[in-house]
């Protein structure tokens, strides 16, 4: 009846009822939420952290793998690290 009154209101939801993906959105939902971004000031200063100690760590500021190029040099001191512990 709906369909005679107002045919551009009527939804046809049957082409996506087989597809998992387009039927239930939880699941991606639920893998995504942690991946929304920084909630706390704390993830936002341990993210800001790592990357400046990498960034210097790249630019040779440290004293580890000071003598490799610097296209080499994160996985060099990432060795000499590994090696140190």
């Amino acid at each position: 009846m709906l369909d005679q009154l107002m045919p551009s209101a009527w939804h046809h939801v049957e082409q996506y009822a087989n597809n998992p993906i387009e039927a239930d959105h939880s699941q991606l939902k639920q893998r995504l939420r942690p991946m929304r971004g920084l909630r706390t000031d704390k993830t936002a200063q341990v993210i800001i952290a790592g990357h400046a100690f990498m960034m210097n760590l790249r630019r040779g500021h440290y004293e580890l793998a000071v003598d490799t190029p610097p296209a080499l040099r994160v996985a060099a001191a990432f060795a000499e690290l590994a090696h140190a512990i």
